[in-house]
């Protein structure tokens, strides 16, 4: 335990996602001997991320505008929703440049254990967006974790009387992966998602 102001500085930045007690203490002391300008350039980009920096009033994709670029993007197919959990999702699947349609940001997943519900998630402003004809498919791609998974089957209920085609990212075994590293479900998803060889 350190004393005062430096000890504060070590637990809140523990209280980071992902940052244990060692790594917040390593930070803390690389700020400490940090140049001035540079703790007071990162003290500023915090709270001017703070100030400018929403939620896209249509996908709830992180912006600096009311709606996200991928939303002004009149290039994008509208018929097609991708719906993710977390905005860092959308980056992750834009990157593969695979993805031309639009988002939809949950913001969680459903887990009862942590008191989410679907109340607490972006799901009572998602079918507004379907009420008009436009998307024709919505692709939950959602984590491939229990929290993930019950977030799907609940949105497939949902969303499938609608007449809507609901469909699932594909997942399996990872390319340069081994089949004896795999864990049963993993290698049963592989199994079930197998295509033809040709």
């Amino acid at each position: 335990m350190y004393e005062g102001v430096v000890q504060d500085l070590i637990d809140e930045l523990g209280r980071l996602p992902g940052v244990g007690p060692k790594s917040a203490q390593r930070i803390a002391f690389h700020l400490l001997q940090a140049e001035p300008v540079d703790v007071r350039r990162l003290a500023d980009v915090l709270i001017e991320v703070k100030a400018r920096v929403k939620f896209c009033s249509i996908c709830f994709n992180v912006s600096e505008d009311e709606q996200c670029r991928i939303c002004r993007d009149e290039r994008r197919d509208p018929s097609v929703l991708c719906v993710v959990e977390e905005y860092k999702d959308v980056v992750a699947i834009e990157r593969t440049r695979e993805f031309r349609g639009r988002y939809h940001v949950l913001g969680g997943a459903i887990s009862p254990i942590d008191g989410i519900g679907p109340d607490q998630l972006h799901v009572k402003e998602l079918l507004p967006r379907l009420a008009d004809g436009t998307v024709t498919e919505v692709i939950l791609a959602t984590d491939p974790n229990l929290e993930g998974e019950a977030t799907a089957t609940y949105l497939t209920r949902l969303l499938s009387p609608m007449g809507l085609r609901v469909t699932r990212l594909a997942s399996g075994l990872p390319v340069g992966g081994d089949l004896e590293y795999a864990d049963e479900v993993t290698l049963g998803r592989a199994f079930a998602g197998r295509r033809s060889a040709q």
